[in-house]
C-alpha cells in the first residue's frame, strides 16, 4: 500500500469517536512503519476536524434525536455521556479552572475522554468555542504524545499493551 494512503487511513481513522488519534498514532507508527512525527501531525490535525461541528450542533442534533419516536435511545444514550462528562469537567474546574480541566480531561488518554467527549461536554457546558477548540487542542497533542511515546515503546519491545494494565 503506497505510504500516502496509509497517511489519508490514520488521517481518517483520528476523526473516528472513540478511537480518534489514542488509536490512529498507534496504527500508523507500530502497525504502518509510518514517520512518527509525521503520523502525530496528520492525527492531530484529523482528530481536531470535527471539533467546531461538534460544538456546534452535536447538542442540538442529540436533543432533537432524544425526542424521537423510533431510535431515540442511541441518541439519548450519547447525551447522557456528554452531560456525564460535562459534571466531571464542571468539578475538575473549581480545582483547576476550565481550560485547565478540558484540556486534562481530553489529553490523558482514557476510555471516553477524547476531542469527541470533550468538546460535546464543553458544549453541554456552554464554553465558548474558541476557548473550547485551545483547550481540544492542546488536549489532543497532550494525547497524541502520550500515544506516540508509548508506540515507540511498544515498537523498541520495552513495553506491550498488555503491560499498561498490570
Amino acid at each position: 500500500m503506497p505510504t500516502i494512503v496509509k497517511y489519508i487511513l490514520v488521517f481518517f481513522i483520528s476523526m473516528v469517536p472513540i478511537i480518534e488519534l489514542r488509536g490512529a498514532v498507534p496504527i500508523g507508527v507500530t502497525y504502518f512503519g509510518l514517520n512518527e512525527y509525521i503520523t502525530l501531525a496528520v492525527c492531530v490535525i484529523g482528530n481536531m476536524i470535527p471539533v467546531p461541528f461538534i460544538h456546534l450542533f452535536a447538542r442540538k442534533v442529540l436533543i432533537w434525536g432524544s425526542k424521537l419516536k423510533h431510535g431515540s435511545g442511541l441518541f439519548k444514550w450519547i447525551l447522557q455521556k456528554g452531560e456525564k462528562a460535562g459534571k466531571k469537567l464542571t468539578a475538575n474546574s473549581k480545582k483547576h479552572g476550565a481550560f485547565i480541566a478540558l484540556m486534562l480531561f481530553v489529553g490523558i488518554p482514557l476510555p471516553g475522554t477524547g476531542a469527541w467527549t470533550g468538546t460535546l461536554a464543553a458544549s453541554m457546558l456552554d464554553f465558548d468555542l474558541k476557548k473550547t477548540t485551545k483547550a481540544v487542542v492542546l488536549g489532543v497533542v497532550m494525547a497524541g504524545v502520550i500515544m506516540l511515546i508509548i508506540s515507540l515503546l511498544a515498537e523498541l519491545g520495552i513495553m506491550s499493551a498488555s503491560d499498561l494494565f498490570h
